[in-house]
């Protein structure tokens, strides 16, 4: 793939991001369900993550896991070992937000907006 097929995937992966962090914040505005939000928070880190690969010309993996993308990510930018504990923590919100047994969890609104808050910081690298 050229550098520009390679940067126009990337693109998509961040789009569909921005997506997911924007309709975290809708729910968190109306006080939705925290299940909810923290899956679309966590979907947004998988996407940016997985973009962020494609950029370097590196197909993404199959995976939910972002403690793994993001160790792949740091291959290439090893400052984003600063977030592996960031990654450790929104990786949970993935299994648990979605599948059963038990009913789907509640987290508390702050821990939700810190963790948005830290992939913030590490979206605009």
């Amino acid at each position: 793939m050229r550098d520009d097929a390679f940067r126009k995937q990337a693109l998509e992966w961040f789009e569909r991001g921005r997506h997911d962090i924007e309709t975290a914040q809708l729910l968190y505005d109306e006080q939705g369900y925290t299940d909810s939000i923290a899956f679309h928070i966590q979907q947004a880190i998988e996407k940016y993550l997985k973009g962020y690969l494609v950029l370097q010309g590196k197909k993404p993996p199959r995976i939910h896991e972002l403690d793994t993308l993001l160790k792949q990510v740091s291959d290439f930018d090893h400052s984003f070992v600063d977030f592996l504990d960031f990654c450790e923590k929104a990786s949970n919100y993935y299994i648990e937000s979605r599948y059963p047994p038990g009913p789907p969890p509640q987290y508390e609104y702050e821990e939700l907006k810190t963790i948005w808050t830290k992939h913030g910081n590490w979206r605009s690298r």
